[in-house]
């Protein structure tokens, strides 16, 4: 099986700065691996490159078989990349954004079988946005509503690789404790996890594999031994398996789980 990220001499500009300066990564399918250096590294742009998000312009960038160097915009409906913001619209309600986005990105919220509005409810209620709060404008919620907001988003669409920049920010320890279960909900379901986090102890305990960026560059790559804590695991998980690759997307989407948001 081919690997989902392949990247080798990775070379990508922030202006003239070269916030990646010849990456070599390869990143196999249900891998969960964390990515940690200090600020400026290039954790962020390593990331917003595999979203498909930053060019490449030296090297080569291959993510889910689509080559980046050549078009970067073909991976995006097959990616969910979540950033420092929540990309949502402020004026439209929880609820309103979710059909929105995933519409955006080709999945149907409104289809008359009645499974779209379980599959929302189920997610509203496992990101504890249920009840009168999915009817509330994003412009009125909290820093931490908001990413439990943009959080189901991403679930909502199912991608085969999640790309999450801090995903414990902004988050009470039920909301991180909470994003750690989802994010080994989406390994065991078969997805692939690139997250970066300055919260190294509670990121060690879902991811698998140690990445370490300084520099624009990957100075150590470290192998646990032990896989994902069983405790990381929802006895009772969402749904999270990939949507098909081959459905088409409606749009080329720009919200929360495709865009730096």
């Amino acid at each position: 099986m081919a690997p989902v990220v392949q990247l080798s001499s990775a070379v990508a500009l922030l202006g003239r700065f070269p916030a990646l300066a010849g990456v070599d990564l390869t990143v196999d399918a249900g891998e969960v691996v964390l990515l940690q250096g200090p600020n400026g590294a290039g954790k962020t742009t390593l990331l917003r490159v595999c979203a498909g998000l930053v060019p490449v312009v030296e090297g080569t960038a291959v993510v889910l078989g689509s080559d980046l160097v050549v078009d970067p915009t073909t991976v995006r409906r097959r990616v969910g990349y979540l950033g420092h913001g929540s990309g949502l619209y402020p004026d439209l309600t929880i609820a309103e954004n979710l059909r929105f986005w995933t519409r955006a990105a080709g999945i149907d919220l409104g289809r008359a079988d009645g499974r779209a509005d379980s599959e929302l409810t189920e997610v509203t209620v496992r990101l504890g946005l249920d009840g009168r709060l999915k009817d509330l404008a994003v412009a009125r919620l909290s820093e931490g509503q908001r990413k439990r907001a943009a959080l189901a988003v991403l679930v909502l669409r199912r991608p085969e690789l999640w790309l999450l920049d801090e995903p414990h920010a902004g988050l009470d320890r039920a909301g991180r404790d909470l994003t750690d279960q989802l994010i080994g909900d989406a390994a065991a379901a078969g997805a692939t996890v690139i997250m970066s986090s300055h919260e190294l102890d509670r990121a060690r305990s879902v991811a698998r594999r140690m990445v370490t960026v300084a520099g624009g560059v990957i100075t150590n790559d470290t192998i646990s031994p032990d896989m994902i804590s069983p405790d990381m695991i929802s006895p009772d998980p969402i749904s999270l398996v990939a949507n098909d690759p081959s459905a088409p997307a409606a749009t080329d989407p720009t919200g929360p789980g495709v865009s730096d948001g």
